[in-house]
Order: structure tokens, then C-alpha cells, then sequence
């Protein structure tokens, strides 16, 4: 067995591996209504679309499933399969970071038709995570100031009535959860990129009422590298209150070493930072995931999904991140494969290869366009939008460094049957790319509101956008 197989498991106990027999890669197609035209008029500031005639209501598969932001328009439908794969290299690696500018005047993100967009927030200071308490206070991470911060609104306010500071002197907050689940939880636990934490919490605290608890005193932390070094950490609790899931990313692209010990995984503890009551260590619940950035458990079926950032530099379209229901025990590859027995050509034929593993990596439900750096999702839980987005996935896709043309920039919805994915997605929400290919704004986290609005949070404009359906259902 290689070491990153057990890696995380304190024991080093054999049987990390759960091979999964088949794959729930179900084809089917959720009926939305339109798709739009992809044409980009070099005049405007924002991207333009316009309902397509009729009969262009399609999924985009192959290759045309892979390009770029100038074909993203909301409703605009993909399905990226394995058999798609390019091979490495098979165009260069590139360094296209995003050139940042201010929101163009005026400038709002897209939505499908019958959706009504509001910036609900402004000013911010880095917004990344956010998550809704049971009273329907917004809590979100400003994880570059260190700190919490409260933003209460009544329902269906356009703008927050109060905002405050919960908690601060965190270190680089992101993962948010309240526990125990229910109406009247009695602590927030917050996820530091090295540690996890809980605050004392009664409904309608606006600041943290006693010191932070340390949970988890020794999880692996990380920096801000591009490519590597990644310090995000989610946490997220079963129904039944028992686990208490925690994901930690790799410290390198695709590197093999003791820097990646306890990283590419998720990890399981109780809710009191041990495996049980006994204090009995942790559990690897998933591994080979190179970057596990956010989590959540869906509220009817009770499965832990999580959106992964994939490597870098094997080219334009390798390898798409994903969006998954995690399996207790998969392996998911990292670092030596990707999507299946697909061998990263780092450990080809070496004395590293492990060519024992291949046969056994889980491979994901929804592969998404490479680099668009999955970050935060949720399940819509309200009532407010058509019938056919409840119960939902909506992910966020903070956008490509590591392409020649920009993918990303956008929120995405991730159908569902029967709790199984169907294997495509949906552009949702667009337009934070300008049409020279500037961008202004940067999706990284997404929560129901009370309401049933959807909140996204947006660090390249330091907004929270807020998207209603006014439309006729």
C-alpha cells in the first residue's frame, strides 16, 4: 500500500481503499427551459446574451463542453465525460492569472430569465464562505481580515439592517457551521486553515459571547500559493450530529512527500475533535482529493458531497475539477491518477508509479471545465425559485489562472435525480467577465437565504449578490 493511501490514518491501517464497482454517472437531462446566444459585442462593458431560438435547447458535450467564458450564458447546459480527456500537454501550461478591474458602472452578474439580481452587500473585506443560521442572520468569513462578520436582514430586504463583527482573530476563517443541527444550535464552529474552533452561540448573537474553543488543535495549515499551498478548510456535520467532516487540501500541485501528510483528504472526527467519545483519534473519510474546498451533506439523503480543485499544468483541459458525492473509503487518485486509471505523467513508469492502484480510484459524478477552481456549494432549501431548481446543487466557480482562455467566473447548477447526479451542469450565473476578457467579480460562496433567495458571495468585487425569482412559476 503507498503511504498517501494511508496517509491521514493514524493507525496505518490497511483497507483506506473502498473500491467503487460502478460509477453514478446516470445520463439524463433537466429541462430548464432556453439556452442563449454566445455572441460577445465588443462595445459592451459586460457580457450580453439573448434567448436562442427555438430548438437550441442542448446539452454541450465534447469538445464544445470545454471552451471558454465567451460561451457561458445562464442556462447554457455541459457534460464533460472521461472518453472527452485530452492527453497532457496537448496544449501548453500557461500563467493567466485574472487582471482584476472595478465593476464597469452598471455592470450586474446574469441570470436565467425570471431571476432578479441585487448587489445585497458591498464593501466587504475579502467575503468568502457564507452560511444561513436557523434565524436567518447571514455569517460570513472575511478570511484576509481574520474575522466573522454578521449581516441580518429581514426578509426579503434588499440590504442588511445591522452588520457586525462575531468573532475576529481567526486565522484565515472559511468553514462555518452551527451545531447541533436544528433550529436552536448551541455553538458555531469555525474552520482556521490550521485549526478548528466553536463559539458559544445562542439564536441572535451578533458577537461571540465567550472565548473560542479549540476543537481541532493540528490540522495541516497552508498559505496562499497559486498551484499549491492551499489553506481552505470546510467542515460540515451528518444528520445525525455524529461526524463531523473536515477537508483539507494539498500543500503542492501533484507532489508526493511528507509536506502531504493528513492533506488531500477529508477527514472524519466527531463533533468534539475526536473520532468518538473516547478520544479516539480520526478517520480518513475520503482521499486523493487535491483540493476538497467546500463540503456539504444533502439534507434529504444525508450523503457528503464536496467541490475539488483539480491539478495544474498538463494543459488547457486537464484536469477538470469536479463536483461529487464523496464515498466513505473512495480514492479518488491524487496525485498519481486522475480521473480513473488516468496516470499523471509525473509518476509514469517510475519507481513511484504505483501501478497497484489502478482499478481501484473512485472516478466523480460531474467533471466541470479544467481550472475553474471549484470553491463553496449548497443544496437549495427554499421554496422561492421554479420546482425545478429545489433541492439542487449550486457551486461556485472562482475562475482559471492555469488556461489561455479564462473558464470559471460563475455559479453553476449541478442537477440531481434521485440524489444522483445526472452528470451535467448548468451556467447560472454569469457575467463578471468583461467583454475584453477583464475581470471584475469572483463567486466563492453560495447559502439559501430565509426567504429562499440565493446569496453568492463575490471576493473580486467584495459583494454579496442576491438572486430572487420574480418571475411567473
Amino acid at each position: 500500500m503507498c503511504k498517501h493511501c494511508s496517509r491521514g490514518n493514524p493507525n496505518r491501517e490497511k483497507g483506506v481503499l473502498n473500491i467503487m464497482k460502478s460509477l453514478l454517472l446516470l445520463p439524463a437531462a433537466l429541462a430548464l427551459g432556453g439556452s442563449y446566444f454566445l455572441s460577445q459585442p465588443k462595445s459592451a462593458p459586460v457580457q450580453a446574451v439573448r434567448p436562442a431560438p427555438a430548438g437550441m435547447a442542448r446539452v454541450l458535450t465534447g469538445d464544445a463542453a470545454m471552451r471558454d467564458w465567451q460561451t457561458d450564458a445562464p442556462g447554457v447546459r455541459r457534460k464533460l465525460t472521461v472518453p472527452d480527456l485530452p492527453k497532457p500537454f496537448n496544449t501548453p501550461s500557461v500563467d493567466n492569472g485574472a487582471h482584476m478591474v472595478g465593476r464597469p458602472e452598471g455592470a450586474l452578474p446574469t441570470a436565467p430569465p425570471g431571476f432578479t439580481v441585487t448587489q445585497f452587500a458591498a464593501n466587504l473585506d475579502n467575503p468568502r464562505k457564507l452560511v444561513t443560521a436557523p434565524n436567518g442572520d447571514i455569517f460570513v468569513a472575511e478570511s484576509g481580515p481574520n474575522r466573522v462578520k454578521i449581516l441580518r436582514a429581514s426578509d426579503g430586504a434588499a440590504h442588511p439592517e445591522t452588520t457586525s463583527i462575531f468573532a475576529e482573530g481567526l486565522k484565515q476563517p472559511f468553514g462555518i457551521a452551527f451545531y447541533p443541527l436544528g433550529p436552536n444550535p448551541k455553538w458555531v464552529y469555525v474552520a482556521n486553515t490550521d485549526s478548528v474552533v466553536r463559539f458559544s452561540y445562542h439564536n441572535g448573537d451578533l458577537k461571540a459571547t465567550g472565548a473560542a474553543q479549540v476543537v481541532i488543535p493540528d490540522i495541516s495549515g497552508g498559505g496562499r500559493l497559486r498551484g499549491g499551498g492551499h489553506w481552505t478548510r470546510d467542515i460540515a456535520f451528518s444528520l445525525d450530529g455524529k461526524k463531523m467532516f473536515v477537508s483539507v487540501g494539498s500543500r503542492s500541485n501533484h507532489d508526493d512527500n511528507d509536506d502531504e501528510f493528513h492533506r488531500a483528504n477529508i477527514l472524519q472526527y466527531s463533533p468534539e475533535g475526536t473520532l468518538d467519545p473516547n478520544g479516539n483519534g480520526f478517520r480518513i473519510y475520503a482521499s486523493g482529493i487535491r483540493n476538497p474546498v467546500g463540503i456539504t451533506v444533502q439534507p434529504k439523503t444525508g450523503y457528503l458531497w464536496t467541490s475539488v480543485n483539480e491539478r495544474d499544468t498538463l494543459g488547457d483541459h486537464l484536469v477538470p475539477d469536479y463536483v461529487t458525492r464523496v464515498k466513505d473509503g473512495g480514492f479518488y487518485g491524487w496525485p498519481w491518477y486522475y480521473m480513473g486509471d488516468h496516470q499523471d505523467p509525473k509518476y509514469a513508469n517510475g519507481p513511484d508509479s504505483h501501478p497497484e492502484l489502478a482499478g481501484h480510484i473512485t472516478v466523480p459524478d460531474v467533471l466541470l471545465q479544467s481550472h475553474s477552481a471549484s470553491l463553496c456549494l449548497t443544496f437549495y432549501e427554499g421554496t422561492q425559485f421554479p420546482v425545478a431548481y429545489r433541492n439542487q446543487i449550486f457551486a461556485c466557480e472562482h475562475g482559471s489562472w492555469n488556461r489561455a482562455h479564462r473558464t470559471g467566473y460563475k455559479v453553476i447548477m449541478v442537477p440531481q435525480k434521485g440524489g444522483v447526479a445526472t452528470g451535467e451542469y448548468m451556467d447560472f450565473l454569469t457575467g463578471f467577465v468583461t467583454s475584453d476578457g477583464d475581470v471584475w467579480g469572483r463567486p466563492v460562496g453560495v447559502t439559501t437565504a430565509r426567504d429562499g433567495s440565493l446569496l453568492v458571495s463575490d471576493d473580486g468585487s467584495n459583494s454579496i449578490w442576491r438572486v430572487a425569482y420574480t418571475g411567473k412559476k
